[in-house]
């Protein structure tokens, strides 16, 4: 191994000494006789017992069976030569020092990723486990398999050594990770598990090989596709009912594998990972927030069946860089049945189209659903109300209330939809909070026509109808039909109970909770491009209970007596009987507001009434009075009919009282009325004494004159 045969390997003495306990073997006699051949041209100084361990040819080897070469020196004998001194040149030796420096270094780094990955697994471990970041960028549905997903994965993996609270930990996690530069795992799977749910299996995914640089600051983009699989469905679907219930306050997740990890020609073995990460209820998804763009109803058909169609357009809002095509989706609309605990009423099916998700970018969807017709117990007064569930459903939507609606995954499922959603999604009611709509001015230009009213019997017992005042009329009330009704409706029974008004005081309380049969016509609203329903309906003999009697007295007199336009406000709340493609159903307590205009009876002047006193008959006579039937004309000016169960007037002369007459269930209608039975009492004595009879005589005495 050296240039120079004459130099000792390892020095004369200790070569000497080593020559005396080992038997030369075969190869090493014919190195010596090689070699004296060579001394019979140059004498040695040294005997044959001081020859050296290792031969000066080159050619030779201390083993038999080893091939011969050409004379080369060997690198390892001329370094091994350098370190001892002996042999090679001054500048030879110089030359040799990289081969050392490197095999140094070959060791050391060898050292180390042997040290860090077996010597120091805890170390090695605790420094992956708070350095290494992942910061996903993309997450896209490459497409739904029969057992679950297909996805790509891209983002930055980084280790960022000064997240690593430990400084020995922080140093030598820098150090190995330097030195080793980059892993590869070879491919593997991993499985989720959530210890709080009896270990229940959420699923897993194949992971495969990556490669990723572990030096701190440098970062590595991954792109990769990953096959997830669904686990225990049964348990999933508990877990999303109790998120969506709100129940779920904390989610514990473990993951589980086996991985095999190389670094370069380094193979750090298999190890078995299990990591558990704990989200607070803070760190959970919740439900997307999301926003009603367009609302509308219209009649249609769906595989030759006609029925009525809503089709409503969603955002959805979308903080995750997640990508992919959302399939389309059966759904069972449901609603509440009258008690609570029941199961729930199926109202409607739906459907979505297929809509795109981008990350961070909000979801618009289409939904589209189907009503066919409504079950029965939809439609059905609830036990000890009169309400139905239906009723509860559009009562909150026309006041501007949220209601909630629930969803569920379709029993008929679309043919796209593989079957592991169909079985997880078929038991999932998710509930929706839907906004209200109110409707303002819903029931506009309320009049009322053709007015009958009915005065109170005086007689009559107290509280029943015929005590009260009575109306009866031509209800008309233009109804403005929202944006969202485009299909045909129309009006068949109306009912409502209304407070009644005057300057701002309540009068009191018209009863019209008996059904009125109504007929309507739809039109355009005036000086509108809007839609509406003109209802005609006609009430007879509803009664007006009066709450306040001097504000009745103000009203009478008003209508008596004055000259101007007797104003009344209604307010009330209506229910409407409709007929639809769905058939009758009933909208219940629509908000409505009105006016109606009454004329005064003559204007402020009574002779427009013009009376005229037709037939007399003397029914009776005494000392003083004198009892006399009459038959009265008068014409009312006005456009209001009126029934009169009793009345009395005083026969004044002159301010002064000479006797009385009455009237009894006498029914006024607009334009002349002739023969109004009435019956008049003279009995001036009695009225206004000695002034009475006085005046009762210049009266008489002027008649019959």
């Amino acid at each position: 191994m050296s240039d120079d045969p004459g130099a000792p390997l390892l020095g004369e003495a200790r070569t000497q000494h080593n020559n005396k306990d080992r038997p030369q073997s075969q190869r090493l006699k014919t190195s010596n006789k090689s070699n004296s051949s060579k001394n019979s041209r140059r004498p040695s100084t040294r005997s044959e017992e001081s020859a050296p361990l290792l031969s000066g040819n080159a050619d030779q080897r201390n083993y038999g069976d080893a091939p011969e070469h050409d004379n080369v020196p060997s690198t390892a004998a001329s370094t091994l030569r350098s370190l001892q001194g002996g042999g090679a040149k001054k500048g030879k030796r110089s030359r040799r020092w990289p081969s050392i420096i490197a095999l140094v270094i070959l060791f050391v780094v060898l050292v180390a990723i042997l040290g860090l990955g077996f010597a120091a697994p805890e170390v090695a471990e605790q420094y992956a486990k708070e350095a290494m970041m992942f910061e996903p960028t993309d997450l896209s549905i490459d497409s739904f398999t029969s057992s679950g997903i297909r996805a790509r994965i891209q983002g930055d993996f980084k280790m960022d050594a000064s997240k690593v609270r430990k400084k020995p930990v922080r140093d030598l996690g820098r150090a190995g990770t330097w030195i080793a530069r980059a892993v590869e795992n070879k491919p593997t799977s991993v499985e989720v598990y959530l210890p709080e749910y009896g270990n229940l299996l959420l699923g897993s995914a194949d992971v495969p090989s990556i490669t990723v640089d572990i030096r701190n600051g440098h970062t590595t983009h991954l792109d990769f596709v990953s096959e997830l699989i669904a686990g225990d469905l049964d348990g999933i679907r508990r877990i999303a009912n109790d998120w969506l219930d709100g129940t779920l306050s904390q989610l514990r997740v473990r993951g589980n594998a086996d991985v095999s990890v190389k670094s370069g020609i380094f193979s750090l073995g298999t190890q078995t990972l299990s990591q558990e990460i704990l989200f607070q209820a803070n760190q959970i998804p919740v439900v997307p927030q999301y926003r009603i763009g367009q609302l509308g109803f219209s009649e249609g058909e769906r595989d030759g069946v006609k029925g009525m169609i809503a089709n409503v357009s969603l955002e959805l809002e979308n903080d995750y860089p997640v990508h992919f095509e959302i399939p389309r989706f059966r759904f069972d609309i449901l609603v509440p049945g009258c008690l609570a605990g029941e199961d729930f009423l199926v109202l409607a099916e739906a459907t979505t189209a297929q809509a795109q998700v981008r990350p961070k970018t909000d979801v618009n969807v289409s939904v589209s659903g189907f009503v066919q017709e409504l079950p029965e117990a939809l439609i059905t007064a609830c036990p000890e109300t009169q309400t139905s569930p239906i009723d509860r459903l559009l009562g909150s939507y026309i006041e501007g209330k949220e209601t909630l609606i629930y969803v569920r995954g379709s029993s008929s499922p679309s043919p796209d939809t593989p079957e592991w959603i169909t079985d997880f999604m078929i038991d999932v009611i998710v509930a929706v909070p839907f906004p209200g709509h109110e409707f303002q001015d819903l029931i506009r230009n309320f009049t009322l026509a053709s007015v009958h009213f009915g005065l109170p019997d005086p007689f009559a017992s107290p509280g029943s109808s015929k005590s009260k005042p009575r109306i009866s009329a031509i209800v008309k009330a233009l109804i403005g039909l929202p944006d969202e009704i485009r299909f045909p409706i129309e009006v068949v029974q109306v009912r409502a109970t209304s407070d009644v008004y005057y300057k701002d005081n309540k009068l009191g309380e018209l009863d019209l909770h008996e059904w009125q049969s109504a007929n309507s016509t739809r039109t355009v609203l005036p000086d509108e491009e809007q839609e509406g329903l003109l209802v005609r309906s006609i009430v007879k003999d509803a009664p007006l209970d009066v709450t306040d009697d001097d504000v009745l007295a103000d009203v009478v007199q008003a209508l008596v007596f004055g000259s101007t336009l007797v104003i009344l406000g209604v307010q009330a709340k209506v229910d409407v009987e409709t007929q639809t493609i769905l058939g009758k159903f009933v909208v219940r307590d629509i908000p409505a507001k009105g006016k109606v205009f009454v004329k005064p009876i003559a204007g402020g002047n009574m002779t427009k009434f013009s009376p005229q006193v037709g037939s007399l008959e003397i029914h009776d006579t005494s000392k003083t009075s004198l009892t006399i039937g009459a038959k009265v004309n008068v014409t009312n000016p006005t456009e209001y009919a009126a029934t009169v169960p009793f009345i009395d007037i005083n026969i004044l002369v002159n301010n002064t009282i000479l006797g009385h007459a009455t009237a009894q269930n006498v029914s006024i209608i607009p334009g002349p009325n002739h023969n109004l039975p009435i019956v008049a009492v003279w009995d001036p004595s009695t009225q206004s004494g000695e002034k009475g009879i006085f005046t009762g005589s210049e009266l008489l005495s002027q008649y019959i004159s």
